[in-house]
């Protein structure tokens, strides 16, 4: 009798999916926290993302709050290598104009293509705690550190005002994301528009023009702040905007 060949029956394990690396979490993180906000996203909603337990992810981070600092702190550092990059580009010579329209276009360009982290460090900040919020101030710190050089020779007449200055571009700069598709404009559109906004506002026509003329008091000043009971002008000098929209007369201090 002839005995035929008995073999065990395969079976195939499930096959499971892969389970995330440290910095591929910190990815999911990033991108949920953007699109979610802060108190929106779980430690279960980031662990079914990246196809493992939610036990397994407390391996990698003890808490949600240490996946949020190290999503804020990367959103920031992305954000300052670009700039410095870019501004290694640049000869050492180059004019404070030429300076600052690369830095800003560094960071729209990192802030709306680069990655999820820029943008849900803007986005999630303001809903921190306190605690988190203070975590993060270094690395916010050592960024506005190098607009305060940038931004220095626009405030020679009041460096008092150097560090509103440093919040104002900055933050103008952030705001981009909640009223821009870059999809539908494009980055370099943006830029372009941004950047000559900015300038503009921040350097007088000859600095645009030449790049090489310091700001002086009064041109740093708005129409608004140069009709100041302070800064009473007199016939010899130049009108403000508001005497030139009310038109012929030239006042005196006296008159004023």
């Amino acid at each position: 009798m002839v005995q035929l060949n008995q073999t065990e029956p395969t079976t195939t394990a499930p096959v499971m999916p892969a389970i995330a690396r440290p910095d591929q979490i910190l990815d999911i993180a990033a991108r949920q926290f953007r699109l979610r906000g802060y108190a929106a996203v779980s430690m279960r909603d980031i662990a079914t993302e990246a196809g493992m337990r939610t036990p397994s992810l407390y391996y990698h981070f003890a808490a949600k709050d240490d996946l949020v600092i190290a999503v804020m702190d990367r959103g920031i550092v992305v954000v300052r290598e670009a700039v410095l990059a870019a501004l290694d580009t640049i000869t050492s010579d180059a004019d404070h104009a030429t300076r600052l329209a690369t830095a800003m276009r560094a960071h729209l360009h990192a802030l709306h293509g680069l990655s999820d982290y820029t943008s849900a460090n803007v986005r999630i900040f303001g809903q921190l705690p306190e605690d988190l919020r203070r975590a993060n101030l270094p690395e916010r710190r050592a960024y506005q550190t190098i607009w305060s050089g940038l931004l220095a020779p626009t405030c020679k007449a009041d460096p008092a005002a150097l560090p509103q200055r440093v919040a104002f571009v900055i933050g103008a700069l952030n705001a981009t994301l909640e009223w821009v598709d870059p999809a539908r404009l494009g980055l370099e559109a943006l830029a372009d528009h941004v950047v000559g906004i900015l300038l503009g506002g921040l350097l007088t026509e000859a600095e645009q023009l030449t790049g090489a003329e310091q700001l002086t008091g009064a041109e740093q000043l708005t129409g608004a702040e140069q009709l100041t009971g302070a800064e009473q002008l007199t016939g010899a000098e130049q009108l403000t905007e508001a005497e030139q929209l009310t038109g012929a007369e030239q006042l005196t201090g006296a008159e004023q």
